[in-house]
């Protein structure tokens, strides 16, 4: 008992010092596949609240689109890690995250207690969007690739989102935004969550992952970088410390700290009760992206 009153009192000036704040949470989509997972980090979202801080939540579910396009035999095809969308993918794409996956989570969030309110971008123009064209080099000429119903955020409505906060709700929103036509387009939950924390002014931004951080060395899971200075993250690419799919997320956390977020966090969702840890206990357990001292 004496152990648990200890956690209580380290967690209080964190409790205090976030009282109020917001905090801009994402969860990826292999976190969301584990339902166990997924319940037992959204009653700790729901604590956040409790406790007066003020949880948005945005969500992945790339592996559950990629199954439900698999069983209709389309093929899968992704360029630079963002996946090709056609009139066909975006249709399920809808289906599955706007419909079925953050009504899960919204339905989650009621069952212990919370309140919730599930979103896209296209509810009240809350992300407003314009289609993303990759222009690379090849062979000396500048040559655009053609994604699809692919966007990147133009502006976000707060107004919304923070009435909802106001009024004691948890907006979770999926990773869909629309454009000055008003078609849907299909967006990256990374660089959207950085772009919500940005237009939020949180206090934080939490990527949830199924990696333990930004790891020294990729095969020691122990290898965490606890404290990361954005002035350091261009030497850990050029020297492959960082490589992959990392590379986008680190780009989002540096987005969103160079846009006024106080700090950013890269965590792994199979730890329990990871999101208390790294907000209320003094050494946290994953890697925080700081502005340079």
């Amino acid at each position: 008992m004496e152990e648990k009153a200890k956690l209580l009192v380290e967690a209080l000036p964190y409790i205090q010092r976030f009282h109020g704040k917001t905090m801009v949470i994402k969860i990826g989509g292999e976190i969301i596949d584990h339902e166990r997972l997924l319940k037992s980090m959204l009653k700790d979202v729901v604590l956040l609240s409790y406790v007066g801080m003020k949880p948005v939540l945005v969500h992945g579910g790339g592996k559950e689109l990629s199954r439900e396009l698999r069983k209709l035999g389309k093929p899968l095809k992704f360029i630079e890690g963002l996946r090709v969308t056609d009139e066909e993918t975006l249709e399920v794409l809808h289906e599955q995250l706007a419909g079925k996956l953050n009504k899960q989570i919204v339905s989650i969030i009621a069952g212990v207690g919370g309140k919730a309110v599930g979103l896209t971008g296209l509810d009240g123009n809350l992300i407003q969007a314009k289609k993303l064209t990759l222009r690379r080099n090849q062979h000396g000429k500048e040559v655009e690739i053609d994604l699809g119903y692919v966007g990147e955020v133009e502006k976000v409505n707060a107004t919304l989102i923070n009435y909802l906060l106001n009024t004691g709700y948890i907006p979770v929103i999926a990773p869909i935004g629309v454009d000055a036509e008003g078609r849907p387009l299909n967006i990256n939950s990374d660089p959207l969550a950085a772009e919500l924390a940005k237009a939020l002014k949180a206090k934080k931004l939490i990527l949830v992952t199924d990696v333990p951080g930004v790891l020294r060395d990729v095969n020691n899971p122990a290898s965490v970088i606890s404290k990361l200075p954005i002035s350091e993250v261009s030497g850990l690419i050029q020297n492959k410390i960082v490589k992959g799919g990392m590379i986008p997320k680190l780009e989002a956390c540096i987005r969103a700290v160079q846009g006024g977020v106080e700090a950013a966090h890269i965590v792994s969702g199979h730890v329990p009760h990871v999101l208390l840890l790294e907000l209320l206990t003094d050494k946290g357990v994953g890697t925080m992206i700081t502005k340079d001292a």
